[in-house]
């Protein structure tokens, strides 16, 4: 349900509304994300500053880090987590390179980072793939192609094309390839259940909480432990991707033990997102409070129809990397990005490069509603001054705005 205030309040309709109220953050970017609400420096005054990682302090807070992730996410028995380097990058590499290439792979994806795992499998590892994929951002591939007894390896949300899973429906119960979910923009964000259908989960730390990029966070289920330690790869793996020692995995890596030399401040904001996720309401909380961001999106959207989902499908679509396009031509739209920039209202929401012309507002737990309503009045506000700036007026139809884009 659309909260009273977006359902009510009608649009701006012309340049002179300039709004009265800016979001009280305007950092409404897709990686790295907003820092969760009231943080400050002080939240790192605990920081194990310049004591080694291995200490009984530092190896500490890893340890707390590895511990409170499972409790707040509800893993099951048996899944292990660890922290590793490079980001979700590392984390989803590590795994491609040190288990994959037994069985041939389905790599599903659907924007640019998926893309990448497709590259990786098929042209530096060589892998026996198949590209389950579509041509046009914005839409969701027939993942009813994946074959169980096949590996795989998919992207729970499209962080840049504002396109995710709506379940797990695709993956069969009774299969017999191991299942690698990069949930990066996902996780902390949707209804992920069961754990169970994913063998691998990656992700990193400056998505849905808020914390800082460079640490990677890797969980292995049963299934994943024992590809590890029954196949070796026909390659050699960098230290850097390395989870078995002596032919079985490397449990010191999901005991707080870490490749290389992790940054404890990182170590320290990470905790403290952690405690304000539980005080947030834990998981349910926070899934709960990106859906209700995503229904402010949705509002604005509703009432102005010069704004769209760049993902048709209402069940495909994020509510967190949300991706908009504008009846403007590109130039206007960038021209529109500058406005809000410059009335510092919001900072880095621009499509990704490779992807259509438009709009990408993060709309994860750390984002206020309230900030998301006082955007949208300001994106209204640009997109008519705009408009008028190039001698169209507030009420001109569509098909003006597309003669202008197509240059007639």
């Amino acid at each position: 349900k659309l909260p009273r205030s977006a359902r009510t309040r009608p649009p701006v309709t012309s340049a002179m509304d300039k709004p009265a109220a800016r979001p009280a953050c305007p950092n409404f970017g897709s990686g790295p994300c907003p820092k969760r609400p009231g943080w400050s420096h002080d939240a790192l005054k605990g920081a194990a500053m310049g004591r080694s990682h291995r200490s009984a302090l530092g190896k500490g807070k890893l340890q707390q880090a590895i511990q409170e992730t499972k409790e707040l996410l509800g893993l099951p028995e048996g899944y292990h987590v660890g922290i590793v380097p490079a980001s979700d990058t590392g984390a989803v590499e590590m795994v491609m390179w040190s288990m994959l290439g037994c069985k041939p792979v389905d790599v599903c994806h659907w924007e640019t980072f998926g893309k990448e795992w497709f590259t990786d499998a098929a042209k530096q590892l060589k892998l026996d793939v198949k590209n389950v994929t579509v041509d046009t951002y914005g839409q969701l591939p027939d993942l009813s192609q994946v074959d169980k007894t096949h590996d795989v390896v998919f992207t729970f949300n499209g962080t840049t094309s504002g396109v995710r899973v709506p379940n797990l429906d695709f993956i069969a119960d009774d299969r017999e390839g191991i299942v690698v979910c990069d949930a990066t923009s996902a996780i902390f964000a949707m209804d992920m259940l069961p754990w169970e259908k994913m063998d691998v989960i990656t992700y990193s730390w400056q998505k849905v909480l808020g914390g800082e990029g460079a640490h990677g966070m890797l969980i292995l289920g049963p299934r994943a432990v024992q590809r590890l330690e029954s196949y070796t790869p026909d390659r050699a793996i960098p230290k850097i991707f390395r989870l078995t020692k002596d032919g079985k995995l490397a449990a010191d890596i999901f005991e707080g033990s870490t490749i290389n030399t992790p940054s404890m401040l990182c170590v320290e904001d990470y905790l403290d997102a952690l405690a304000w996720a539980r005080s947030a309401g834990g998981l349910d909380g926070l899934v709960a409070k990106s859906k209700a961001n995503m229904a402010v999106v949705e509002a604005f959207v509703a009432r102005n129809p010069w704004a769209h989902f760049l993902c048709a499908v209402p069940e495909h679509r994020s509510n967190t990397s949300v991706c908009l396009t504008l009846d403007l031509p590109p130039d206007q739209v960038k021209e529109l990005q500058k406005a809000l920039e410059k009335e510092q209202v919001a900072y880095d929401i621009g499509s990704y490069r490779s992807a259509p012309p438009g709009l990408r507002i993060w709309c994860g737990a750390t984002v206020e509603a309230s900030d998301l309503e006082a955007l949208c009045q300001w994106l209204e506000w640009a997109y008519h001054s705009v408009r008028e700036a190039h001698g169209l007026g507030p009420d001109a139809p569509r098909w003006v705005a597309e003669a202008v884009a197509n240059g007639k």
